[in-house]
Order: C-alpha cells, then structure tokens, then sequence
C-alpha cells in the first residue's frame, strides 16, 4: 500500500482514500465531492483528520495514509498504513455498540460515546498496514 499522493481520491468501488503520513508540512483538500457530500482532509506526519460534510469522521495521531475508507448504515471498513503506532478516532453513531476488527484480531464490543466517537489504539510500526472493521 502506498501514501495517497493526491491526500483524497475516490476509489473504483466507491470507497475514498485520503492521508499521507510521510509529508514533514501540513497539506489539506478541502471541497472534494464524493457521493453528494463534501470532504475536507487535512494531513502530514503527526496527525490525518477528515471532515464529510463539516462533522468529524476521521483523525489519527500521528499523521497516516488510509485506503478504501468505506462507511455504511453498520459501520466504517478500511486499511490504514503508518511509521509509528497510532491513536484512531472514527465519528460513528452516538450511544452505539459496534463490533471491532484489526486484522484478524477481534477487540469485542466497544461504545461510541455520546459524540459518536469511537478510539482505539493501532500497531503501526513495522508492521505495515491493518485492515480496520468497525461494525453494528
């Protein structure tokens, strides 16, 4: 998996991709139309975050490259690739359980708080990428 040059693209299959951990200044899209929303990413080595339609959606500490960010009604699926382990927050449905993957690894049930923010810690380093499933 690579950085997304371009910070925010939209994919064959209707996902997008956004980030680029390994710029040393702050870069930012703004105004991307993808699917009747509009997205804005802001991105370099210490953090990613990404707004659809000016609420939160994504932000990462550090900075990381995402591939095939795909929400639906049940959840977010995605692969995420970073230097350095990470701290990921997903804007989801408030007050809700979902069911969350790394990889192979099952986490369990976790609740998003009344925000609808859900965080959890991801092993980057020397690892490559993880593929992220947050589900209903």
């Amino acid at each position: 998996m690579a950085v997304v040059d371009e910070l925010l693209r939209t994919e064959e299959d209707g996902a997008i991709s956004f980030g680029n951990h390994k710029l040393a200044a702050k870069a930012k899209v703004e105004d991307y139309e993808h699917g009747g929303n509009l997205y804005k990413v802001k991105t370099y080595k210490a953090l990613t975050k990404l707004e659809k339609n000016g609420m939160f959606a994504y932000e990462s500490e550090p900075g990381t490259s995402v591939n095939s960010f795909m929400e639906t009604e049940n959840g977010v699926v995605f692969t995420v690739e970073g230097d350095e382990d990470a701290q990921i927050t997903v804007g989801l449905k408030e007050d809700t359980e979902y069911d969350v993957c790394l990889g192979d690894v099952n986490l369990g049930r976790m609740k998003t708080n009344l925000s609808g923010k859900l965080s959890i810690s991801v092993e980057l380093a020397n690892v490559g990428e993880v593929q992220v499933k947050i589900t209903k």
